[in-house]
C-alpha cells in the first residue's frame, strides 16, 4: 500500500492539467495511465516508422489566459499558419479559405464569396455571442450555469432568442437564416454543419443540433489565448505537462489501469489497480468519462440510484472514421483546385457536403448504409511541420462522417467500404493521392473506444446535445443541485463543464475545486 496526497486517473490533457496544478500546490500527486504513453486523444504517435500522427485532437482550442499561465503553456513552440483551413464542396466551387488574420478572412469572403457571405458570417458570430456566455465555454474556475443563469446572460430579445435557438433549434434553421443561398454558400454551409455535427449523433436538421453549432462558433473575449497549432503535433502539449509535473516532484505511471476507486463512509480513500495494488489518497480526480467513473469504478452501494441512473443516460454515440496515411508525396490537386497545392493550404482541407446531404447521410447511416460521398476533413500537418514525417514524405490524417453504428451492420465490411470511399473522394480531386499511399490504418469509434477508454468512441465524453450542456453537464462535484456525495472525489474529463476540446478547463476546474475543499493555496508558478 502506497500513500499520496492526490491521485489522478488518466493522463489525457485534462488529467495531466489537474495533476500539475495539484502538485504545484504542494500535494504529492500520482497520475495513473493505462496505456503505453501519456496524452490520450491529445497525443502525437508514431504509427509507422518515421511517421507521426496527431491521433485524434490536432489543435489547442482558445484557452483562458489564467490556465495558460498556471500550466506554462505559453512556452511551447507554435506553428504560425497563415491559413487554418480550406473548405470546398469539390464541385468546381471556389474554396473558402479560413485565414488566421480575421481582416484577411473577411476580405477573402467579400472578394470571392460576396458581401452577403460577409454579412452572413457576421450575423452568425453575433448570434453565437449570447450562447457562448451562457455555456461559459471559456470560463475557468466557474461552475455550470442553471437555465435561469444562462438566459440572464442575454442583453436583449435578440440574444434571448439566440439562447432559445441553441437549446431548441437546429443547425439548418440557423444557417438558413444567415447563409440562405444553398449553392453560392454551399462550402460555407457545409463547413458550419460539420463544425456542429462532429460533436453529435444528430443530423443538422434535427432539433437541438444548434447547441453544438453555438459551442463550435464560440469566440472568447480578450482574456484568452487564441487557437494554436503546436510544433511537433498536439502531443507537445501533453509532453510539456508531463515534464512540468515531474519537475515539481509528481509522477506519471504508465501501464497502470485503475479498476476501482475506493470509497468508505462517504469519502474517497484511493484506488485499486488492475494488478491488485492499493494506492491511497484523500483526493482522487478522474480524467475519464463521468459515467464510467461513477458506474463502473465505484461500489454501487456508495452512490444513490438516481445519481447512477442519470449518468447512465449520457449519450456517447460516436459515428465517424479516422484514417492515418503515410504518403510518398503530398496530394497534387487538379483543376480547378490548383491553388490547394500551396503547402500553406494543406494544413486542413474540408471536402464538405451540404447540410441537406449530411442530414440524409446521417439518416441513411442509422439504417446501416455507408455514405456514398462522405464528408471528409483531410489534414497534412507535415507540410508545415516536416519533422512529423521522413524527408520528402508526408503524414496525413482524414476524419469522415457518418460511420454506421446501429442495427446489424457488418462492422468490418463497413470500415473497409467507408475507408475506400474516403480515399476515392480525395483522389477525385488529387489524382495522385491513392497511388502515393505507402501505408494506412483506419480507426472506427469502436477502435477509439478501446484505445482511449472513451465510451462509444465519443471523444466528447458526452455529446453536445442540448440535454448535455449547461446545467446538464457535470462540474467537478457532479451536476448542479445533484452533487456526488463522496468527499474527495472530483470529475475532470472532457465530459464535464468546459469540455470537450483541448482547453484544459475540466481538469483545471477539478484541481481547483479539490484545492479549495482541502484548504490549500493556489498552485505556485
Amino acid at each position: 500500500m502506497t500513500s499520496f496526497d492526490a491521485i489522478v486517473i488518466g493522463a489525457g490533457h485534462n488529467g495531466l492539467a489537474a495533476a500539475v496544478l495539484l502538485q504545484k500546490a504542494g500535494l504529492r500527486t500520482l497520475c495513473l495511465e493505462s496505456k503505453l504513453y501519456a496524452g490520450g486523444m491529445a497525443s502525437t504517435v508514431e504509427l509507422f516508422d518515421g511517421y507521426q500522427f496527431e491521433i485524434a485532437g490536432s489543435v489547442q482550442f482558445p484557452t483562458a489566459s489564467v490556465v495558460v499561465a498556471e500550466l506554462g503553456l505559453d512556452t511551447l513552440p507554435t506553428i504560425d499558419l497563415e491559413v487554418m483551413s480550406v473548405a470546398l464542396r469539390g464541385v468546381g466551387d471556389a474554396p473558402l479559405v479560413q485565414y488566421s488574420d480575421p481582416i484577411k478572412l473577411f476580405a477573402h469572403l467579400n472578394e470571392v464569396h460576396g458581401a452577403d457571405a460577409v454579412n452572413g458570417m457576421a450575423g452568425l458570430m453575433a448570434w453565437s455571442q449570447a450562447p457562448t456566455r451562457a455555456l461559459g465555454r471559456f470560463e475557468a474556475g466557474t461552475p455550470p450555469k442553471s437555465l435561469d443563469e444562462m438566459y440572464a446572460c442575454a442583453t436583449g430579445e435578440f440574444e434571448r432568442s439566440a439562447i432559445d435557438d441553441m437549446l431548441f433549434g437546429s443547425t439548418t434553421d440557423v444557417l438558413d437564416r444567415y447563409l440562405p443561398d444553398r449553392e453560392k454558400h454551399g462550402a460555407l454551409r457545409g463547413s458550419m454543419t460539420v463544425l456542429a455535427v462532429n460533436t453529435l449523433y444528430r443530423g443538422p436538421a434535427t432539433p437541438g443540433s444548434a447547441a453544438a453549432l453555438a459551442f463550435g462558433l464560440g469566440v472568447p473575449d480578450g482574456d484568452t489565448i487564441q487557437m494554436k497549432k503546436l510544433r511537433g503535433g498536439i502531443g507537445a502539449l501533453t509532453a510539456h505537462l508531463c515534464r512540468v509535473l515531474e519537475s515539481h516532484g509528481g509522477e506519471v505511471r504508465l501501464r497502470t489501469k485503475v479498476s476501482e476507486i475506493l470509497v468508505a463512509d462517504g469519502r474517497v480513500g484511493g484506488v485499486r489497480t488492475e494488478a491488485g495494488d492499493t494506492l491511497t489518497a484523500p483526493i482522487v480526480v478522474s480524467g475519464i468519462a463521468p459515467d464510467v467513473t461513477l458506474n463502473e469504478m465505484i461500489d454501487p452501494g456508495a452512490l444513490p440510484a438516481d445519481i447512477r441512473e442519470r449518468y447512465a443516460r449520457i449519450d456517447h454515440r460516436g459515428s465517424y472514421l479516422q484514417m492515418h496515411f503515410a504518403l510518398n508525396e503530398a496530394p497534387v490537386f487538379a483543376a480547378p483546385y490548383e491553388a490547394l497545392n500551396d503547402p500553406a493550404m494543406q494544413a486542413s482541407i474540408g471536402l464538405f457536403c451540404t447540410p441537406e446531404e449530411v442530414q440524409q447521410q446521417w439518416e441513411d447511416s442509422r439504417r446501416g448504409i455507408v455514405p456514398a460521398d462522405p464528408t471528409v476533413v483531410l489534414q497534412i500537418p507535415s507540410q508545415n511541420d516536416p519533422g512529423l514525417a521522413p524527408r520528402g514524405r508526408h503524414a496525413a490524417s482524414a476524419f469522415a462522417l457518418w460511420f454506421p453504428i446501429e442495427g446489424n451492420t457488418d462492422y468490418g465490411q463497413a470500415k473497409v467500404e467507408m475507408g475506400q470511399r474516403v480515399i476515392d473522394k480525395i483522389t477525385r480531386l488529387a489524382p495522385n493521392f491513392e497511388a502515393s499511399i505507402i501505408r494506412h490504418t483506419t480507426f472506427t469509434p469502436r477502435h477509439m473506444g478501446v484505445m482511449f477508454g472513451a465510451p462509444g468512441g465519443d471523444y466528447c465524453h458526452g455529446l453536445l446535445n442540448p440535454d448535455q450542456i449547461g446545467p446538464n453537464r457535470p462540474g467537478p462535484k457532479g451536476f448542479l443541485h445533484q452533487p456526488i456525495p463522496i468527499d474527495g472525489l472530483y470529475l475532470g474529463s472532457a465530459g464535464c463543464h468546459g469540455g470537450p476540446g483541448i482547453t484544459f478547463i475540466p481538469g483545471y476546474n477539478a484541481a481547483h475545486q479539490a484545492l479549495v475543499d482541502a484548504g490549500c493555496s493556489r498552485p505556485k508558478g
